[in-house]
């Protein structure tokens, strides 16, 4: 093989390798420069005649590119070819970073008479790889650290990432989710639940928000609210999704939502949203033509308990009769307390004869019920009874009468049934 290097037979090939942005050079055996081309005469700041038959040492010192001196010394020595990123501090103090290709040159015996290499300026990849790099571990950071589960998932139902939450969730590493099925890393049932929102995503095309719930494996509803928003990802449709742990505002919310229904003394609805079921209830009875009837409930002598045994003493009578209603009537049937001691029952699909039975059934065992009175002595209560065989009349009409008959029960002698 001959030991001059291809562009110095061919002075054709000069233009060519000037024009590249990249150096070109050959050395001999010892190091030294048999040709440089444009770009690295430029970077050097020396003309074709200074380089050629210096080292690099020679031109630059020996720490400014001490790499690059050793790796020329192993293609040299050894006849190995070397592909290595290399760092070189030039004269104007620059400090770059280059991508060297170098393989030996050998003569006709095969014995390495020198080298040629190419050197590509990498420095400023370098640099947008560590600014990515450091974006990555903030990104990394952030989303390891937020109060959210994160988390990339594809058209197939294959995971692409899941924050350390997620993967803390689910009771695996973040990695062993990766590439995964969302079934396989999750209970089926959970995971079709969470689909139905994914699939929203990429059937639209768009960003879906919604609240998701689940049952875990203890039997407690886990309520989160998630925005998915559909992206391409290494060239496949992808959803990244935020869910937050809502499971306390949901119980905080039913819990207000009870609050704002319910007699918080005893359990049962209060005079508002009687109102509103009696009026939906009415609606229907109408509409297929049904009976229903109205109750109004009235504690016998309340005052004189209250005076007699005092509030808590009554209190305790109220939350009693309360729960004696909700052990005593349907799931259909509605019960309130609408003020004081006065309770009312909406019973759908009851005709008079049936409430009656009822009402009369509930003021004996409320008579001799034990133990409601600090003194043994019994509680009683009045009731009016009306029944609407089609549900024709209107709310106020039904209790106006209810009412009536409640005033005649208490007339009659209390602990008894009107109507």
């Amino acid at each position: 093989m001959s030991t001059a290097s291809p562009h110095q037979d061919d002075a054709s090939l000069r233009p060519l390798l000037d024009a590249l942005g990249a150096f070109v050079f050959t050395k001999d055996e010892s190091g030294r420069y048999r040709y440089a081309n444009a770009a690295l005469l430029r970077c050097l700041g020396k003309s074709e005649a200074e380089v050629l038959g210096s080292t690099t040492a020679d031109l630059l010192g020996l720490d400014a590119a001490p790499q690059s001196v050793a790796h020329d010394m192993v293609v040299l020595v050894h006849g190995q070819t070397l592909e290595v990123e290399e760092q070189v501090r030039w004269p104007d103090g620059q400090q770059r970073t280059y991508w060297s290709i170098k393989r030996p040159l050998r003569d006709a015996a095969g014995k390495v008479n020198g080298l040629c290499g190419v050197s590509i300026d990498i420095s400023e990849r370098k640099e947008l790889d560590a600014r990515l790099q450091e974006q990555r571990q903030l990104l990394d950071v952030v989303l390891n650290t937020i109060d959210a589960y994160v988390y990339m998932k594809d058209e197939h139902r294959r995971y692409r990432y899941v924050n350390t939450r997620v993967a803390k969730n689910l009771g695996i590493r973040a990695e062993d989710a990766v590439g995964k099925l969302d079934t396989e890393v999750l209970p089926k049932e959970w995971a079709d639940q969470f689909w139905a929102l994914d699939k929203l995503v990429f059937e639209r095309g768009e960003p879906v928000s919604g609240e998701e719930s689940h049952t875990a494996a203890d039997g407690t509803v886990l309520h989160h609210w998630s925005t998915k928003v559909p992206v391409r990802y290494e060239g496949d449709h992808v959803l990244i999704g935020f869910s937050t742990d809502i499971t306390e505002l949901v119980r905080l919310r039913e819990q207000l939502r009870q609050q704002a229904i319910t007699d918080s003394l005893t359990g049962l609805f209060n005079r508002r949203h009687f109102t509103e079921l009696a009026d939906k209830e009415l609606g229907r009875a109408r509409r297929h033509g049904l009976p229903t009837s109205l109750l109004m409930l009235d504690i016998d002598h309340f005052k004189r308990i209250n005076d007699h045994f005092g509030h808590p003493t009554g209190d305790a009578v109220l939350q009693r009769l309360g729960s004696f209603l909700q052990e005593q009537l349907r799931s259909e049937d509605v019960a309130a307390r609408m003020g004081g001691e006065e309770f009312a029952l909406l019973l759908p699909s009851t005709d008079a004869l049936a409430a009656r039975l009822l009402a009369e059934r509930l003021c004996e065992q409320l008579a001799n019920a034990i133990g409601l009175l600090p003194d043994g002595s019994a509680v009683t209560m009045s009731i009016g009874l009306v029944t609407s065989e089609s549900g024709r009349e209107r709310l106020e009409q039904l209790y106006a009468a209810a009412d009536e008959q409640l005033y005649l029960a208490k007339q009659g002698g209390r602990n008894r049934v009107c109507g």
